[in-house]
C-alpha cells in the first residue's frame, strides 16, 4: 500500500509531523508556495490569517509525487485564523482526492472552521488536532500512534 503525507509548514511544526510520518513509512510531499509569507512574523501571521479567512488559494509549485496514485493520503496543515492554510486550500483545489486524515497543528489545538469545512467536503476523513507539535513532541506522537 502506497502512503503519502502531504503538508505545509510555516513555523516548523509541519516538518516535525512529516518526520514522524516518514518514520512510519509514508512518502513525504511538502507544499511549496511560489510567493513566501513575509519574513516579519507579525506580518506573516496577519497575511496568512487573512488569506485563510477569505479561502485564498496560494500559487504553489507542482506536486513532485503522483498524488492520485497513493492508496492513503494524509494532509497536514497549520491552522490560520481557525481555518486551513491557503497553500493547503490550493493543493486540495488542484487534486481530486479523499484524504484518509487531516492533521491540523496550531497554537491552541483548536480549529472550528477548518473542522466544519473538512467534515462538509470530506465526511469520511479523520481529523486530528495537535497543539504546537514542536513544544509537545511526545504528546503529539502519542496522539498519532493512538489514531493509527
Amino acid at each position: 500500500m502506497k502512503k503519502v503525507f502531504v503538508y505545509y509548514s510555516y513555523s516548523g511544526n509541519g516538518d516535525l509531523v512529516a518526520k514522524y510520518y516518514k518514520e512510519k513509512g509514508y512518502e513525504i510531499e511538502e507544499i511549496v508556495t511560489k510567493e513566501p509569507l513575509p519574513d516579519i512574523k507579525f506580518l506573516a501571521i496577519l497575511t496568512g490569517g487573512f488569506k485563510a479567512l477569505i479561502n485564498h488559494k496560494d500559487k504553489i509549485e507542482k506536486s513532485v509525487l503522483p498524488i492520485s496514485e497513493y492508496d492513503e493520503i494524509v494532509i497536514g496543515s497549520p491552522i490560520w485564523n481557525g481555518r486551513l492554510s491557503s497553500p493547503i486550500n490550493a493543493f486540495l483545489a488542484n487534486h481530486d482526492i479523499v484524504p484518509k486524515a487531516f492533521v491540523l497543528y496550531s497554537g491552541s489545538g483548536k480549529s472550528p472552521s477548518a473542522t466544519k469545512t473538512i467534515i462538509k467536503k470530506y465526511p469520511s476523513s479523520m481529523i486530528i488536532n495537535l497543539t504546537e507539535p514542536k513544544k509537545h513532541e511526545e504528546e503529539f506522537k502519542d496522539i498519532l500512534n493512538r489514531m493509527g
